[in-house]
């Protein structure tokens, strides 16, 4: 498995390895120009395949630090047959930084860790700075999807993106937000939380 995670990891995205990284060259990692999407955090990594699958000429990134992910992500890769994703199993930060400016059309966190207390708040990935990093590279006009099941996260999510200027919220009805996207699968984590009781919201919003 181990051969297998660097045939198709982010060598350039590793700061231990590489203290000196580079830019990103994306069309050499993906073997020739794509679309390139980025999902942080893809847990057991189900909506990543299903958008891979869903859509074979895009260039998917994915980036999760826990090794059971990664390993049930690998193996899915493996039986699917998915050519289209590459793997960053560190910090998804150390990626950010080498991504080229207005690379990525399509950037997904579902569900992040909600960090619910509030000394622990500024660990939540949805922060300043992260945000100034999306705002580097993701291209006019690119979407940022965020779910949570977490209302106090989606309140901390609107607030951050309500006074900056690049980014715009989406909605426009109770619909946009309650209702997943047309495309969405579902996680397992999700299933939980819905069986627990809480309730999902999908949040949207574009680079402006």
């Amino acid at each position: 498995m181990d051969a297998y995670l660097s045939s198709v990891s982010v060598p350039e995205a590793d700061l231990r390895r590489n203290p000196d990284r580079r830019q990103i060259d994306l069309q050499a990692l993906f073997g020739g120009q794509r679309e390139i999407w980025l999902e942080i955090g893809f847990g057991g990594g189900e909506h990543l395949i299903h958008q891979a699958l869903a859509n074979p000429s895009v260039g998917l990134i994915g980036c999760e630090h826990y090794v059971d992910g990664v390993a049930k992500l690998l193996a899915a890769m493996k039986c699917e047959g998915v050519e289209n994703v590459r793997v960053h199993p560190y910090d998804a930060r150390d990626l950010m930084d080498v991504l080229p400016d207005g690379s990525v059309s399509k950037a997904f966190l579902l569900y992040p860790d909600p960090w619910p207390k509030t000394r622990h708040h500024k660990r939540r990935f949805v922060s300043p700075e992260n945000l100034d990093a999306f705002a580097r590279i993701l291209r006019p006009g690119a979407e940022l999807r965020v779910a949570s099941d977490i209302p106090d996260y989606i309140r901390h999510t609107l607030q951050l993106t309500r006074d900056r200027d690049d980014f715009e919220w989406m909605a426009r009805t109770s619909a946009d937000w309650r209702e997943a996207w047309p495309d969405w699968s579902s996680t397992r984590y999700e299933a939980k939380a819905i069986r627990e009781g809480r309730t999902p919201c999908y949040l949207t919003f574009r680079r402006v």
